[in-house]
Formats: C-alpha cells, sequence, structure tokens
C-alpha cells in the first residue's frame, strides 16, 4: 500500500502532480536512489579507485576490505568498481534501448489509433504477434542472431519493448479522438500531422512517461540476462549480469562477487518500478486534489 505524507505548506503551493509525488514517500525513495545510480554511472572514475578491468593475482577473491569495498573476483579485480562501472552499462542500455522503444512504438500507435481502417488492422496484428511471444524468450531470440555486443542488446530489447508502447499509445489515442478539443481543432482545418503533435501527443503522454519508467527496469533485467548468457556485453567490460555468471562457481567461496551484482541490479529495478509507481498516482487525473 503507497504511503503518502501530509502535504505541507510549502507543498501545497506545488502544482497537484507534483505534490502527489513529494507525497509519496515510496516514490521519492525510488526518485533518490535513481539519482545516486546515474550520479555513480556518470562519476565512475572518480567514485571508482581501481581500475575495473585491473588484475591482480595477489588478491585473487579476497573478502571486502578496507582495501576493497566489496571484495575481489576470480581474477583479483575489484567488485566495487565493476559493480559502479557496470551501472553505465545497465542504465545506458535500459534508457537508450526505451527511448528507441518509445520513438517506434509511440509512431506506430498514433498512426494505427488515428487513421483506423486497414492499416490499424495490420500494425496491431503485427504487434499483437510480438507481444505474443514471451519478452525474454524473443530478446534472447534477436540477441543470438544480432551477435553479442552491447549496441546489438539494446536493438534487441528495444524490438521487444515497442510493442507495449504502440498497444498503450492507440489505446490513449482512441480514447482521445472524439473528445472536444480533437473535433474543434479539426472543424478549424488543422492538419493531421499539427493534430497529432500538438495536441493528441500531449494528452497522452502521461501515460507513456509511467511505461517509460515501467520499462526501463525491465530493459535492466533484460539487459543482465543477455549478458549472463554472454549474449550482451563482452569481457572485460563489466557488466552486472555478465560478473553473475562468473560469481557462479564461486558462490561458496566467495559469495560476495554474487551479492553485489544482484543487489545493485534489485535497487536499479526496484528504484525504476517505484518511481514509475509514484508517476503513476501522480499524474492521474482522478488523483487526489487540494
Amino acid at each position: 500500500m503507497t504511503t503518502l505524507a501530509t502535504p505541507t505548506r510549502s507543498q501545497r503551493r506545488m502544482p497537484a502532480p507534483l505534490r502527489r509525488f513529494v507525497g509519496n514517500k515510496l516514490a521519492v525513495f525510488g526518485a533518490a536512489a535513481l539519482l545516486i545510480f546515474v550520479a555513480l554511472a556518470l562519476l565512475a572514475p572518480w567514485a571508482a579507485r581501481i581500475d575495473p578491468s585491473l588484475v591482480s593475482f595477489t588478491d585473487l577473491r579476497q573478502a571486502p576490505s578496507a582495501a576493497h569495498f566489496f571484495g575481489t573476483d576470480e581474477l583479483g579485480r575489484d567488485v566495487f568498481s565493476r559493480v559502479i562501472y557496470g551501472a553505465r552499462v545497465s542504465l545506458s542500455a535500459g534508457l537508450i534501448s526505451v527511448t528507441l522503444a518509445l520513438v517506434i512504438g509511440t509512431a506506430i500507435g498514433l498512426i494505427a489509433g488515428y487513421l483506423g481502417g486497414w492499416i490499424d488492422d495490420v500494425l496491431m496484428r503485427l504487434t499483437d504477434a510480438l507481444l505474443a511471444l514471451p519478452f525474454l524468450v524473443l530478446a534472447i531470440a534477436l540477441a543470438a542472431i544480432l551477435g553479442p555486443s552491447l549496441q546489438n542488446t539494446m536493438i534487441a530489447i528495444a524490438v521487444v519493448t515497442a510493442p507495449a508502447f504502440a498497444r498503450i499509445t492507440r489505446g490513449e489515442v482512441l480514447s482521445q479522438r472524439g473528445r472536444d478539443y480533437v473535433q474543434a481543432a479539426q472543424a478549424l482545418g488543422a492538419k493531421d500531422s499539427r493534430l497529432i503533435v500538438r495536441h493528441l501527443l500531449p494528452n497522452i503522454s502521461g501515460a507513456l512517461i509511467v511505461q517509460t519508467s515501467l520499462a526501463v527496469a525491465n530493459a535492466i533485467l533484460a539487459e543482465s540476462s543477455l549478458s549472463f548468457l554472454g549474449l550482451g556485453v563482452q569481457p572485460p567490460t563489466p557488466s552486472w549480469g555478465s560478473m553473475l555468471n562468473a560469481a557462479r562457481g564461486y558462490l561458496a567461496d566467495a559469495p560476495w562477487m554474487a551479492v553485489f551484482p544482484g543487489l545493485a541490479i534489485f535497487l536499479a529495478v526496484l528504484a525504476f518500478n517505484l518511481l514509475g509507481d509514484g508517476l503513476r498516482e501522480a499524474l492521474d487525473p482522478r488523483g487526489q486534489r487540494g
């Protein structure tokens, strides 16, 4: 159940959506955690004291200590540095792939919902076909076909994520198409492109923003899974998924090799999910007012 704080006097001066978001403690926690991840990823060269690819055969599988906060891995590399640099891979894969999916899916949904007819039928049947396949299975298949690399991983994730944006966009357009403001714009002679960009798109942006934050969480999980299977970013570039794969053989002797990258995945996905839930409540026009 969502925890809502009593609004202060300064919060009452905020716009209603922002006030609802700030009053949601879990959403604020998610946003704060996300900001920390982004800051660590951007400041990785300064936040990580040791080169994440530096091999030290004298420090193999060392337990967490003052010298190595998260311990070392099977090659003596600093796990703390690799987790921080891994944030760059996971966040960039999540954000870039979802942004690409947002653009493609929104365009398809706008065209299908606004034009209707046989165009709508064709585009939605293709979308339904992709949605019928399990998300991760389709991502693995595409990544295997394209080849293992971070770029191909982002393309695969974007392809399997776009149908959800297309379906949501189409539904929102259909609900807005009969509204008075759309009919008024049409009566005034507004072109289809202007009506879509200036009128429809801003009014459906709330649902797309919420879906984007939730999709990034799924994209991070997908990237980690692909890297775990060897289909994502390739060594020696650190990735949370590949770190978990390397730690499989050392769970009894060096559990920290799996605990810290696994915890990073958990916290990043949790942060985006909490942020998405908070945005959904904040942007809900039926939400609390005051």
